[in-house]
């Protein structure tokens, strides 16, 4: 059973815990080709639901990745400092990029599963 839940923008989470671990899916990755430079917030800082958290470029565009809970960032991906292909290689394992201490656990009903984020990605092909 997979235990992500999804956005409409592409992010994945999920719980472990109180803690939300944050990445982009394998669709947005694609989408963007191979990545070349990654931002990652600070650990400490408060990020609400849809806030740009972090900055991404790859050789097609840039983006954000938006936060889909409201929380504290507790800690992020610093390996993608030095290897941001993590992402395209392993976009919902290795390639996360920061977590989350959630302060409404709720936030992640309102997100999607894996049944409704591949019905989204259909209708985008």
């Amino acid at each position: 059973m997979n235990d992500l839940k999804y956005t409409a923008d592409h992010e994945w989470a999920s719980l472990d815990q109180d803690i939300v671990t944050i990445g982009i899916t394998d669709f947005a990755q694609d989408q963007l080709g191979e990545l070349v430079y990654v931002e990652l917030p600070e650990t400490g800082i408060e990020v609400n639901v849809g806030q740009e958290v972090v900055v991404i470029e790859s050789v097609k565009a840039a983006g954000d990745v938006k936060s889909p809970v409201k929380g504290t960032v507790v800690e992020v991906n610093s390996a993608l400092n030095d290897d941001p292909e993590k992402v395209n290689a392993d976009p919902t394992g290795e390639g996360w990029f920061y977590r989350v201490r959630v302060a409404s656990p709720p936030d992640l009903d309102k997100l999607m599963d894996e049944t409704a984020y591949q019905e989204l990605i259909a209708t985008l092909d």
